[in-house]
């Protein structure tokens, strides 16, 4: 797996987060724990991709497909380097295709994984 994701995406820490949500940090931890969003820690603190986030909020759809891949036995790296790779059988990266509100493709997809 790549960790250099092709999309393009900022990188948002936890106080960043906070400010760009408006939510406490407590609040904002409990979305990680939840698998609301998921972050990566392989550059020490956590650090989550912008395109998790839509108008402030994490992406609807991204709490079901972090399940699915977590079941099928990614890291948290993994499933982000996953998410926002190119995949062919998609025609796009998950996580754009998921942004585009096709989200049963993406977890079929990703179910098939395990």
């Amino acid at each position: 797996m790549s960790t250099d994701p092709s999309v393009p995406t900022e990188w948002l820490s936890l106080p960043e987060l906070v400010e760009l949500t408006g939510e406490p940090l407590g609040r904002v931890r409990r979305m990680l724990d939840e698998h609301q969003l998921v972050a990566s820690r392989r550059h020490g603190a956590p650090r989550v991709p912008s395109v998790f986030l839509v108008d402030g909020a994490p992406l609807t759809s991204l709490r079901g497909t972090v399940i699915v891949l977590q079941d099928a036995g990614f890291s948290d790296d993994e499933l982000i380097d996953w998410l926002l790779a190119p995949e062919e059988s998609i025609g796009s990266a998950p996580i754009e295709a998921l942004r585009q509100g096709r989200k049963s493709e993406v977890r079929r997809v990703a179910q098939s994984l395990a």
